[in-house]
């Protein structure tokens, strides 16, 4: 009798220790699971819940583009129509509404063949939505996704619509996006002599925010126009965080095709200043760069009209350079590219043209490259701008 309850409490102690064992395990086992595969990153147009109530019975403005997509690849303009939101006009940046134009080429007003709503182009003449094309509009949204560069036009526009926001008392809602360079903070500080539309705010090359994020600094800031302030509703992104990888759901831009072109793109675009093609006309835009004027290598490419690119520099004559699609990603503004073409080219007198400076945001950059000043010494010059930037922007940082 003490030998078979001797056994039972055995028997029983085992299979408590072994369900406490298996317990314990498929605790750790979930969380290992959960730590592979976190929750999907959801933007701002995802997290409609936010948005959607905030619509009923108004009447819709929107900012966007062809990133302007659900996670679904709805389009967010064929979204809220479904969603039986008064949608009255569509405001288009640069590239337009389905992103089919080239960097700089101006964008027209038109209509959407799809919805028959009207579009209304703020890149060209048109910068800032006019008083009369916001009459009757009791709401903006905004919903582009930026790459996190200074010269990314996207966050000038946002400028001139938190302005014309301001000026006109319609409210704004961003509906923000991640940064794909969210975790890289570098470059010169923009002066305010070489404000543009390609550089506006006193802010270093790669900022490091999310649009969201950026909208919350120009009010903060009182960047506006007489330090106007919009009424401003940022929805956020749920599950992320700036160190986060993340692929686009749609390319932002014709020539940023890829994650190696857009991480490679605040460093290859300074390129746009100088004599030097970062391969427009190719298949492999900002991911390589080259000119007939640098030395020879064993790396060449011809630049020749294509989507996004229907006359690009030296169209049809051979560029000798470098293949950049393969080179590990970038974690800070990449200078030695632009620093060896200038030593390579044959005449350095023609290298760099009025443009570089609007890019840089500063003369110091090339005045530095031309007197031979070291990327180390450059980077040097820049560190005290970037710690204070860095202190300034933690007020308005989201994620």
């Amino acid at each position: 009798m003490i030998k078979f309850i001797a056994k039972s409490v055995l028997i029983v102690t085992s299979f408590i220790v072994t369900s406490s064992y298996s317990n314990s395990l498929s605790a750790v086992t979930k969380s290992s699971t959960s730590a592979i595969n976190p929750p999907a990153i959801k933007t701002g147009a995802d997290n409609y819940e936010k948005y959607l109530p905030l619509l009923k019975d108004k009447k819709i403005g929107i900012v966007t583009n062809q990133t302007g997509i659900l996670s679904n690849k709805t389009h967010l303009v064929d979204f809220l129509l479904e969603k039986k939101v008064a949608v009255q006009t569509i405001f288009a940046p640069e590239h337009g509404f389905r992103g089919t134009a080239d960097a700089g080429e101006h964008v027209v007003d038109g209509k959407d063949p799809k919805t028959g709503l009207s579009i209304i182009s703020l890149y060209g003449d048109n910068k800032k939505p006019k008083p009369e094309q916001l009459a009757g509009i009791d709401i903006m949204i905004f919903d582009l996704q930026d790459v996190g560069a200074r010269f990314y036009t996207y966050i000038s526009s946002l400028h001139y619509v938190m302005e014309a926001c301001a000026e006109n008392n319609v409210p704004l809602i961003i509906l923000d996006r991640p940064n794909p360079n969210g975790s890289i903070v570098d470059g010169p500080l923009l002066e305010k002599e070489f404000t543009s539309f390609v550089g506006m705010h006193p802010i270093p090359l790669l900022h490091g925010m999310t649009i969201g994020e950026y909208a919350q600094m120009i009010n903060g800031e009182k960047w506006l126009k007489n330090a106007a302030q919009c009424k401003l509703t940022v929805i956020p992104c749920l599950n992320y965080n700036r160190k986060m990888k993340y692929s686009l759901l749609a390319k932002p831009s014709p020539n940023l095709p890829n994650d190696q072109s857009i991480n490679l793109y605040a460093s290859l675009c300074l390129f746009e200043g100088t004599n030097v093609s970062m391969g427009r006309g190719t298949e492999k835009q900002f991911q390589i760069y080259g000119s007939p004027y640098l030395t020879k290598t064993n790396f060449n490419f011809t630049p020749k009209p294509n989507f996004g690119a229907k006359d690009p520099l030296y169209n049809g004559k051979e560029c000798f350079g470098e293949d950049l699609t393969s080179y590990p990603k970038l974690t800070k503004l990449e200078l030695k590219w632009l620093i060896k073409a200038y030593q390579n080219t044959s005449d350095k007198t023609k290298f760099f043209n009025a443009f570089f400076t609007k890019l840089a945001g500063t003369k110091k950059l090339q005045q530095q490259i031309e007197s031979g000043v070291s990327e180390k010494d450059i980077r040097e010059s820049w560190k005290k701008d970037l710690e204070a930037f860095q202190i300034m922007r933690k007020a308005y940082l989201l994620y």
